[in-house]
């Protein structure tokens, strides 16, 4: 199954629901290499999911001292597929380091992206 690192509001219940009809479980780790910061939401439909106008966003700086705190989440690939149509142009799936262990999928700023 895949894995879903979350930092904001794929970690609000209500969020979940919506997205993918069910509360997820998981587990606290952090992301590496990657700082917080956040962007303004123009797309109604997720601010009216999430309830608000600002979500946070991560930006990748390539520090391995640079961690953001969220959520590993075990989720279906169709609950991926409701995941990717959730987040709005801003934001990009990659697969990265966990603090804790291994790689999950998580969204960051598209403008920051890194190969």
């Amino acid at each position: 199954m895949p894995r879903l690192f979350s930092y904001g509001t794929l970690q609000q219940e209500n969020v979940q629901l919506a997205t993918f009809g069910r509360i997820l479980s998981g587990q606290a780790s952090a992301i590496v290499g990657y700082s917080q910061t956040m962007v303004a939401i123009d797309d109604p439909e997720v601010v009216r999911t999430s309830g608000k106008t600002h979500h946070p966003i991560l930006r990748y700086t390539g520090d391995p001292a640079a961690q953001v705190s969220g959520t590993v989440f075990e989720i279906s690939d169709a609950e991926l597929a409701h995941a990717d149509r959730y987040e709005v142009d801003a934001y990009r799936r990659v697969a990265a380091a966990l603090s804790t262990s291994g790689e999950a999928w998580v969204y960051v700023a598209a403008d920051s992206l890194h190969e």
